[in-house]
Parts: structure tokens; sequence; C-alpha cells
């Protein structure tokens, strides 16, 4: 089984991956991206002597747009593919009204086309359901799904065995390559609208116990060392946890919230990140800037989410 990793160069080289899987003459890829990168992934196919008609299955982990907004216009452009999605995910591709609507309210209709792109809806006969646990056969080996919450109720990784490795979206972190150079650096993804620590940790453990030696994140690459990761996983979860719960008892709301938690957040990371012989360069620093933003929001959603429960 052969696999290829698609820079899709969205914001930043080396942000956003998508993947091809080959298994003799079939081709799998997971994650779409944006509809800017379609042609990147058809000329993946290319190189490798492949026509869009020898695309099996179209994956994406979960519908945040910088995965799956690219999923129509590739669906489009291979014609036998099926789209395979998380139940609580298929809905939005197959009528992603809504999904659109929210994100052209928070970017505005220019900065949403040049970010996304064209979002269509996707025929409901083109759309695959899968199951926690559920497997499909792919080539000469089968492709195993696991439902893993925490970043997102809609959020699914692929475990491939032929492979020895597992496909996380954004549920096993983010290791950009460009923090790599004193060791393993990996960081969480917190962000809106549904960050769940316990949920999270729990999604870690779950995909270091199918045993696989290898994970090919979205956010940036394949890393091999998955004991290393969980650890560092789960101590920056615990941390997003308590600020969680601090929040919560702050009595404060809104952008004054989301302030209160990007500072605790962003001193924790520095700390952290210098701890291990990482100095901010304003490249460093600019690569990181969006994910504390967005962390910090996920973490400031959830605290007023959970008041409002109690």
């Amino acid at each position: 089984m052969l696999l290829e990793t698609i820079d899709c160069e969205y914001l930043n080289p080396k942000f956003a991956a998508a993947y091809l899987l080959i298994s003799g003459r079939e081709a799998a890829f997971i994650e779409t991206n944006t509809a800017h990168a379609v042609p990147k992934m058809l000329q993946a196919l290319k190189n490798h002597e492949l026509d869009p008609e020898q695309v099996r299955y179209i994956i994406i982990t979960h519908v945040h747009l910088d995965h799956s907004a690219g999923a129509s216009a590739l669906v489009r452009s291979c014609p036998r593919a099926t789209l395979v999605a998380h139940p609580r995910a298929a809905k939005h591709l197959i009528d992603p009204t809504r999904l659109v609507q929210s994100a052209r309210k928070v970017y505005g209709d220019e900065a949403f086309e040049r970010l996304y792109g064209d979002i269509q809806p996707i025929p409901s006969d083109r759309v695959k359901i899968v199951e926690d646990g559920e497997k499909l056969p792919f080539g000469s080996g089968e492709l195993s799904f696991l439902h893993t919450r925490g970043h997102a109720n809609h959020h699914m990784a692929i475990h491939v065995p032929a492979l020895s490795g597992i496909f996380t979206g954004d549920a096993f972190g983010l290791a950009y390559p460009a923090l790599q150079n004193q060791g393993l650096v990996i960081l969480p993804t917190t962000s809106p609208t549904e960050f769940d620590p316990e949920e999270a940790k729990r999604s870690v453990d779950r995909i270091i116990a199918t045993g696989a030696k290898r994970a090919f994140l979205t956010h940036f690459g394949e890393i091999r060392d998955l004991e290393t990761a969980g650890t560092q996983l789960r101590q920056h979860i615990e941390f997003s946890g308590n600020l969680m719960i601090r929040a919560m008892e702050s009595g404060t709301q809104g952008q004054a919230l989301s302030q209160f938690c990007e500072r605790e957040l962003r001193g924790y990371f520095v700390s952290y990140l210098e701890s291990r012989n990482i100095q901010f360069t304003p490249e460093k620093w600019e690569l990181l800037r969006l994910d504390l933003e967005l962390n910090a929001a996920g973490i400031a959603a959830a605290a007023e989410r959970r008041t409002k429960e109690h």
C-alpha cells in the first residue's frame, strides 16, 4: 500500500495536508482541504498514473472547513468515488447550507471564497456513513473507522493496518514541521465549538490503543513516536481542561472570557516551548498565533456552555 502526503498550502506551506492512499489500481483520498487544493490532489493521482475514475473513497475526518471544504469539488472530479463521513458530519455535506452561512458570517463573502472556494451539496447516494468500529474493504486490505470525540462530536480517525498507521485529523494534535528541530513537539487543538477535555483524552488513548506505529496528522504529516505524543497531548489537554474550570469560576463572559483564556494559554505554551529550547521567531509566532486564538475561543465556549448546563 502506497501513501503520498499532499501539502495543500492552506494559509502556509506544511500547515494542512491531504493524503492519497493507493492499493493496487485503487485509490482513496483522506481529507480534502479546500476547493483550491483539489487540483493538487488530481495532480497527485496523475503522478501515480491513476485516473479520477480509480478513486474509490474520499474520506473526511470531520466537517471543519480546512478538512472538508474541497469535498464537493473532489466528488465531482472523481465520478465513481464514495464520500465517507461520520454520521453527524454527513448531513452537512449533503446540505452544507448552515455550514456555509455560518462561515460566511464569520469571514465575509470575499474572505470565505478566497479561503475555501465553492462548496456545493453532495448527492446523498454518493455519501457513505460509517459507524464506530465499522470497516470498509480497500484494495488488498481494509480501513477501520473510530469515532474520536473531544475536538468535535462529528470527528473520526481512520486506522489502516496495512500501513501500521492511523489518520488522526485533529484528534491527535498538531505537529508543525517548523517546531520539530528539538524533538517532537505536538499541541492539541481545542478550537470551537465542541471541546471536551475528557473525551479528547479518551480519543488520544484510543488512537494509541490501535497499536498503530505511525500517525498521519492533517496538521501536519507523519509522526512515529505515538507514546511520547500521547504524553504531551494529555498534559496539554489537562491544562486546557483546568483552564476551562477556572474560566467557569471567573464570572467573566463573552470577549473578556476569550481574552482571559488566550492570555493564560499563551503564557503556558510560551513557557512550554521555551523549556524545549524553542525560541520564538516572528515566523514561529505567526504559525502558532491562529491556533492559540482558536484554542482559547474553544475553551471559553466550553466554559460558557457548561456554565449554562449547570
